[in-house]
């Protein structure tokens, strides 16, 4: 049986014209081995306008980073297009169709969900979580935006720390990128 490196949690949060992803440092080898703490899960691309977190495999979500950025690039920069290409290209490949990985996206005026059904999905209430820590974040940035003031980078930041503290795969080493 194949042994894999996992990346975990990602929580994305859009309030008030801002968009902030947050992710977790850990890596997880198997179901019982922390691999890495410190792990760089949510980055900026295409210029720094494009932001990028990434749960699942890590080779497998690293490579379709690398393809949505080389997708906006022939899309001038156009998120949505460059997601429906991306989810075209990964559902019809047969190396990209057995990718396990999801990825949250922003640019500063939209927010989507990437998967490898071919899934582009706006979320409800903009806020999306992905990951093994995933319904955690979502429920705690869903609660957060609704009954705090606080911004968008505080509620993802706060809600990945509530995730880390339940989820074995999430660790509260943070990493909040906001466009």
């Amino acid at each position: 049986m194949e042994q894999q490196l996992k990346g975990t949690t990602i929580c994305a949060v859009k309030k008030d014209g801002k968009i902030a992803i947050a992710g977790d440092g850990q890596v997880t080898f198997s179901q019982s081995i922390i691999f890495k703490s410190n792990a760089k899960k949510v980055r900026r691309i295409y210029n720094d306008k494009v932001v990028v977190g990434f749960a699942g495999t890590v080779a497998d979500a690293f490579s379709l980073c690398e393809k949505f950025e080389e997708m906006l690039g022939k899309f001038s920069g156009n998120l949505m297009r460059s997601a429906v290409e991306l989810a075209q290209l990964w559902r019809g490949d047969k190396i990209l169709r057995n990718f396990e990985a999801m990825m949250i996206v922003a640019d500063k005026d939209t927010l989507l969900i990437l998967s490898g059904n071919g899934d582009v999905i706006e979320p409800q209430d903009d806020i999306c979580a992905i990951g093994s820590g995933g319904n955690y974040a979502l429920a705690s940035a869903k609660a957060l935006k609704e009954n705090t003031n606080l911004d968008a980078k505080e509620i993802a930041y706060k809600s990945l720390k509530i995730a880390s503290e339940i989820c074995i795969f999430t660790n509260d080493n943070i990493i909040v990128e906001e466009v």
